[in-house]
């Protein structure tokens, strides 16, 4: 079976609650799904300074909840990436 590989624009920090849900809510489903899951948390700022050659290599993008980002710039950028490349999004 596939790994499908998810990843998760935003800034993880673990005290936050959102954060750890987030990739609960992600293993959950793909256990659900009897699928395989890597989740892969990429930072908006990482975004913002090395671009989104990185993302093509993710399944789909899931948009972190908890905002203000490090850079709303990045955040925007993976949007755009998803859209324009028909890459799977949510946003919580």
């Amino acid at each position: 079976m596939r790994t499908a590989r998810i990843g998760v624009i935003g800034d993880f920090d673990s005290a936050r609650p959102t954060h750890v849900a987030t990739n609960d809510a992600i293993a959950r489903a793909a256990q659900a799904l009897r699928a395989t899951v890597d989740i892969e948390w990429v930072p908006t700022d990482a975004i913002a300074s090395l671009g989104t050659d990185g993302l093509a290599e993710l399944d789909g993008l899931w948009a972190s909840p908890g905002s203000p980002y490090r850079s709303l710039e990045g955040m925007l950028e993976a949007i755009r990436f998803a859209r324009e490349h028909g890459r799977p999004f949510v946003a919580t």
